[in-house]
């Protein structure tokens, strides 16, 4: 079966830090465009980052960038997300997905999506005290 799985969500104290796994079945992982996204209760969900299939260039949205680092494990078929100095605001469900070309890729920007659209069903992060 062709899927994604995140795992690696929790409950973190502000300033804390998470690593988020995005790990594919059923295809080959360096072939793909992958992104993270999330989405609060009553927002619109919103891209967080994403890392190309060809060159491994990488983009963030302003509110992560120099907290949030996204990375790939080739080996593992694996997309890492790594969270940093987590704060309130972070709080979401968070889903990575690929195959995005022609879709709106909610505030980020990469080369190289794929056509055939796939999401995983996506991990909770919760930051509190």
């Amino acid at each position: 079966q062709v899927q994604l799985v995140e795992s690696g969500g929790g409950l973190v104290q502000p300033g804390g830090s998470l690593r988020l796994s995005c790990r594919a079945s059923g295809f080959t992982l360096p072939y793909y465009t992958i992104g993270w996204f999330r989405q609060a209760p009553g927002k619109e969900r919103e891209g967080v980052s994403c890392i190309t299939d060809i060159n491994g260039a990488t983009d963030y949205t302003e509110s992560v960038k120099g907290r949030f680092t996204i990375s790939r494990d080739n080996a593992k078929n694996t997309v890492y997300l790594q969270m940093n100095s987590l704060k309130p605001e972070d709080t979401a469900v968070y889903y990575c997905a690929t195959g995005l070309a022609g879709r709106s890729t909610l505030g980020i920007q990469c080369q190289g999506w794929g056509h055939l659209e796939l999401w995983g069903q996506g991990t909770l992060v919760t930051v509190s005290s």
